[in-house]
């Protein structure tokens, strides 16, 4: 076999196996994450760019609700032992179509359970179209992951942030299958540093005015 020949063939080989291997799906971009300390605790805000895959957005049209959930950690970092969870906030909220209405129903839960215990929902918003509806998934604004008290002045925590597709929740039958399919994985996480102290106590005080 020339040398010629030889590459080609190593080329197609590879080729076919390019193919065979599927694509890692892509987490949404994160366009905000910020955090806010102050004497009320610790507040999160965060904003996505949530691009749903065909195979998601097909699943929506045919009236599969799906399960989108935020998950936050707060941990205070320890030299001579595992960290230690100071707190956790988990909120998952249910997306669903209404043919009869064309509209999208977005409705957030704070229990954090799993379908067989039944979600309780404690706010429902309806929405013209799925990018209105997916940006007011994709967003979460001053939402207090730590309560007043928690944080002590001058210590080093870690928050942790977390936005998924939770494909647990989705009926039995549409979970089979799902685990390995890239086009229904939608995740993405990032850890921030926590502010030392409070963000009223961080600011420089204000000079004087001058007596006169």
């Amino acid at each position: 076999m020339s040398l010629w020949r030889w590459l080609l063939a190593v080329v197609c080989t590879l080729l076919l196996v390019l193919q065979a291997v599927p694509a890692h799906a892509r987490g949404p971009e994160v366009l905000q994450s910020s955090l806010q300390r102050s004497a009320d605790g610790l507040q999160l805000s965060v904003r996505l760019a949530l691009v749903p895959s065909p195979a998601v957005e097909d699943a929506l049209l045919k009236g599969v609700p799906l399960y989108f959930a935020w998950q936050t950690e707060v941990v205070r970092e320890r030299w001579y032992w595992t960290d230690k969870r100071i707190s956790a906030a988990t909120r998952t909220l249910r997306l669903a179509y209404q043919p009869l209405t064309r509209r999208w129903r977005v409705s957030l839960s704070t229990d954090g359970g799993a379908i067989g215990t039944g979600l309780q929902y404690a706010l429902h918003q309806n929405f013209d179209s799925l990018p209105e509806a997916l940006a007011g998934i994709s967003r979460v604004v001053n939402w207090q992951i730590a309560e007043p008290g928690r944080l002590e002045e001058g210590v080093r925590y870690q928050a942790q942030w977390r936005f998924r597709l939770d494909l647990s929740l989705l009926p039995r039958p549409f979970q089979i299958g799902m685990v390995n399919q890239s086009d229904w994985v939608i995740e993405v996480q990032r850890d921030l540093d926590v502010p030392a102290n409070n963000e009223a106590d961080a600011r420089p005080e204000a000079a004087a005015p001058d007596a006169r």
